[in-house]
């Protein structure tokens, strides 16, 4: 807000306060998602909002990332907040919340003191602190404040996720590059705000910048030939509003090629959505649904899918206690899972046979209330291949390569049919990412068996177009036949 050169500045909020007052609001919530809100911002918006509307409560959300989280919900508060967000000590800081111990201490003393007891505090933080120590597999490795979010501006729950997403993608020794690409990312798509899921668009176009060594004038100059990420394109139809300021030009026309262009609220163009029909196919497929499962299926219906197909294989993993869900126990070791009160199964770990390069699973021996017990499980990360992947050569014109690493989710061709340029070949998706690949030049398929991918635990895969399956992939690469 202090930035001179951004769009939102003191007159762009009070004025969108003054609507969310008129519409009759009962709490004004300020979430600053990337933590880029420092101090004396939060003395001037804060102040300036409090002076407007006395009696208006205001509740405001930060992040930490860079470090001065603290100073600013001192700030909120001293400037008439009536509420800040904060984490317990274990758990806070960086990319989540400042520590609600530090944020106590720094308002002892004053009119602004909440009055929360510090030794209950601390004695709570304990429990908590124990509990990360069962997640830690998953730790980001951030060791400290990043004050280059002010640059980049990468919201807090997205920034660790877009570190894991990065290194899936084979873009973690280039996370530099990633942040940098963020920024240029947002620019281009006209410094939208960034909150799920308009900061999934500025991730994906970032690391679909990286991955194609594309620069801020790349971008702008071949946007009618790039194959964008399916969110970016979402996000240019209208179909997650109209940003602030409106759409980049001539950048958007450019991107969609021809595809609609929403002007009003996205809501209005959507198909009545039949909740008993959704009820009635989940309960065909899957054997039962209740009403959590209709509203899961309604918003994320892939997700939703994966979930049951992991419980028809495994059945409730709910009954494991979360350190032997997220990670294996040791040889030896031994815990009790209680499946209902007094049924109580008492496991232990003995042994984990070899590899089999046939399978790419091991055995598994363990003791079950005093029993032997023998199971075969996949080992999802072992490399039992080590066969040489061809990759499309880009002076063969005959090889498309695909753009990035992912997952094929649909072929949309198949043998004999013509392809013209800019017609899609396949669906690819990647870490969340859904892209279309189009191709750059007018082609016949003559051989749609030549689809090539590798997948990190299995051997390497040829399959014919016509019953393609999903597989993470390095290259997608179709031999074809020029029309001359």
């Amino acid at each position: 807000m202090l930035n001179p050169h951004k769009k939102y500045n003191l007159e762009y909020y009070m004025s969108l306060v003054e609507k969310i007052v008129n519409l009759g609001t009962h709490v004004l919530g300020i979430k600053d998602m990337a933590g880029v809100l420092k101090p004396r911002a939060a003395t001037m918006l804060i102040g300036s909002i409090r002076k407007k509307y006395p009696d208006l409560p205001i509740h405001v959300h930060t992040h930490d990332s860079a470090g001065t989280g603290v100073a600013s919900m001192v700030a909120c508060a001293y400037a008439g907040a009536d509420a800040v967000d904060t984490a317990t000590d274990s758990m806070s800081g960086m990319t989540s919340q400042p520590s609600v111990g530090a944020v106590l201490a720094s308002l002892e003393g004053t009119e602004y003191d909440p009055g929360l007891n510090g030794h209950n505090v601390r004695a709570l933080d304990t429990y908590w602190a124990q509990l990360r120590l069962l997640y830690s597999p998953f730790e980001a490795g951030l060791t400290g404040p990043d004050p280059e979010v002010y640059e980049h501006e990468i919201p807090g729950g997205q920034l660790t996720n877009l570190i894991f997403q990065a290194s899936q993608l084979g873009l973690g020794q280039q996370w530099a590059e990633t942040k940098k690409a963020y920024e240029q990312a947002n620019d281009l798509l006209g410094d939208i705000v960034k909150v799920t899921p308009t900061s999934k668009v500025v991730g994906d176009l970032a690391q679909f910048m990286v991955s194609n060594k594309l620069k801020y004038d790349d971008v702008i100059n071949k946007a009618e030939e790039l194959d964008f990420p399916g969110s970016v394109l979402e996000f240019f139809e209208g179909l997650m509003g109209q940003p602030y300021g409106g759409f980049p030009e001539p950048l958007r026309t450019k991107a969609l090629r021809g595809r609609r262009k929403l002007d009003k609220r996205p809501g209005l163009t959507l198909e009545p959505m039949d909740l008993q029909k959704i009820k009635t196919e989940i309960r065909d497929k899957f054997g039962s649904a209740s009403e959590c499962d209709v509203a899961s299926y309604a918003m994320y219906p892939k997700v939703f899918e994966d979930y049951r197909k992991f419980i028809a294989k495994y059945g409730d993993l709910s009954v494991l206690p979360t350190k032997y869900f997220l990670a294996r126990p040791e040889i030896g070791e031994e815990f009790s899972v209680e499946l209902e009160k007094g049924k109580v199964l008492i496991l232990k770990l003995l042994a984990v046979g070899p590899l089999s390069e046939q399978t790419g699973s091991r055995e598994v021996f363990y003791e079950m209330n005093g029993e032997v017990r023998q199971v075969s499980v996949e080992d999802n990360k072992a490399a039992i291949d080590n066969t040489s992947r061809p990759k499309a050569d880009s002076s063969d014109s005959s090889q498309v390569g695909a753009p990035m690493s992912g997952v094929v989710v649909e072929v949309r061709v198949h043998e004999g049919v013509e392809v013209k340029k800019g017609d899609p070949i396949a669906v690819l998706s990647a870490m969340k990412m859904v892209r279309l690949k189009k191709h750059p030049w007018r082609l016949y398929i003559s051989r749609a068996n030549d689809i090539l991918r590798k997948w990190s635990s299995a051997p390497l895969i040829t399959a014919t177009l016509g019953h393609c399956k999903s597989r993470r992939v390095t290259r997608l690469m179709v031999r074809i036949s020029c029309a001359r």
